[in-house]
């Protein structure tokens, strides 16, 4: 006989021969402790409590207290796929799109990953196989998919430069852009960070997959998340080109499903989204920086990931600390959004250099959770002295290429015309109440936007 649950208890899943419960915990699930929860495409992850999978409550309230004092709009923990933490505005925040600014390069790789998988584009090949007859020179077309997965491609960069005419949208057609930007080292030797690389990424996969990058990644990669198209806006060029670099702007509760997928090396359920084997290569160091694999951060002491932290693990990470945290050997992920929020004493500049101070003295309350004190015992960050190159962020031949003028310019291609190309009006891929940093308000083409 089959006795009917209480309407009050929610989903009730059965993994492994335990109870994995999203909502009401029943006696049952306390009586039999879950240790792991399934991944879910619908609007509300699985949970459990801290206790469930090892973690002490008390010390991860601390830990998350201290990240919401710190601009930290929305926080998740979740460990062995069970969300287990929240912030305190979650609930306000979770659903509202919110610019993750360069972690909008990792989901270009794993569109990449895809593409790669389908057969239809080569990690190894030159663009050139991809891109239009005639458009950039041989030594441009000869910079391979790998080199733009690792930042290596040798073109010049300058990322607040590169990046200032798309966060203004004034730019003509970025990926022409990026194939006027003078080579200053032999493509696949040197990391160089650059956002108009990861823009020449995103025309190419597009060329390879035939089809427009969004449907593509709406259909492989969303979709099956349980990410409605509607939910996010993800910005385009006058040409209509995807930026790859950044201006995704989606919801923090489907930028958490994007880092269980990563976290469980591309397998969402019983569906093998991204290649395992590409993800591995994607997290481990490329052989020019050790800190970096394909547009994935990797490695304790690594751009914001504290030097205390496992080896393996691995972030996406955006402007402003937009992050998704990943350490494999602890079966932990923790996703967070906001505006900076990190502390420094040497004025504006201390805080664009000294990111890591947030997360470390995050993940410093948190290693208090976790059973064994497998981080040791880190102590209060200590700020390193001021070592930032202006000059590494802003170059003037960068600007003014996009108006058509000095030597980064692509000829024929500037704000009023380039080439054939049909250009749109600045701002108008935008729809109505999506600004820079988020979408408020509803529209039409964007009806999950709170």
């Amino acid at each position: 006989m089959v006795r009917r649950l209480p309407a009050a208890v929610a989903s009730l899943v059965v993994v492994a021969g335990t109870l994995t419960v999203s909502g009401t915990v029943s006696p049952v699930a306390q009586a039999q402790p879950r240790t792991t929860c399934t991944v879910d495409s619908g609007r509300t992850p699985q949970r459990a409590t801290p206790e469930e999978v090892g973690l002490d409550a008390g010390a991860l309230a601390e830990a998350l207290r201290f990240a919401a004092g710190r601009n930290r709009f929305n926080v998740q923990v979740y460990r062995n796929n069970c969300l287990v933490g929240e912030g305190p505005n979650n609930a306000e925040t979770g659903r509202v799109p919110w610019n993750v600014w360069s972690s909008t390069k990792s989901v270009v790789s794993l569109l990449a990953g895809m593409a790669i998988d389908r057969g239809v584009l080569e990690l190894h090949a030159p663009i050139d196989r991809y891109l239009p007859a005639g458009l950039g020179d041989a030594e441009h077309r000869a910079i391979t998919v790998h080199d733009l997965l690792t930042e290596t491609s040798g073109m010049k960069a300058a990322v607040v430069t590169e990046g200032i005419t798309g966060a203004i949208p004034i730019d003509p057609n970025s990926a022409v852009q990026a194939l006027g930007v003078p080579l200053v080292n032999e493509p696949g030797t040197v990391f160089t960070y650059s956002q108009r690389n990861v823009d020449l990424l995103a025309y190419v996969i597009e060329l390879a997959v035939g089809e427009p990058l969004q449907q593509f990644a709406q259909r492989e990669l969303f979709e099956p998340l349980g990410i409605q198209r509607g939910d996010y806006y993800w910005a385009r060029d006058r040409s209509g080109n995807t930026y790859g670099y950044a201006h995704l702007m989606i919801p923090p509760d489907d930028f958490a499903k994007l880092g269980l997928l990563v976290a469980a090396d591309g397998r969402w359920g019983d569906r093998q989204i991204v290649p395992a084997a590409y993800l591995r290569a994607a997290t481990s160091p490329s052989p020019a920086y050790r800190c970096y694999g394909y547009l994935f951060w990797r490695g304790s002491g690594c751009t914001d990931i504290p030097e205390f932290l496992p080896e393996d693990t691995f972030a996406m990470s955006g402007l402003g600390m937009q992050n998704v945290f990943v350490l494999p050997s602890l079966d932990l992920v923790v996703v967070w959004t906001g505006v900076f929020g990190n502390v420094s004493s040497q004025g504006p500049q201390g805080v664009l250099q000294n990111f890591r101070e947030l997360p470390h003295e995050f993940f410093r309350r948190l290693a208090l959770a976790l059973p064994d004190r497998p981080f040791g015992e880190p102590g209060p960050y200590v700020e390193p002295p001021l070592t930032n190159d202006p000059s590494r962020y802003i170059d003037t031949d960068l600007l003014i290429s996009v108006f058509g003028f000095g030597p980064a310019a692509y000829e024929n291609c500037n704000v009023f015309s380039c080439l054939d190309y049909q250009l749109a009006a600045p701002f108008a891929d935008a729809p109505p109440g999506c600004f820079l940093l988020t979408c408020l308000g509803n529209d039409p083409r964007t009806p999950g936007i709170r």
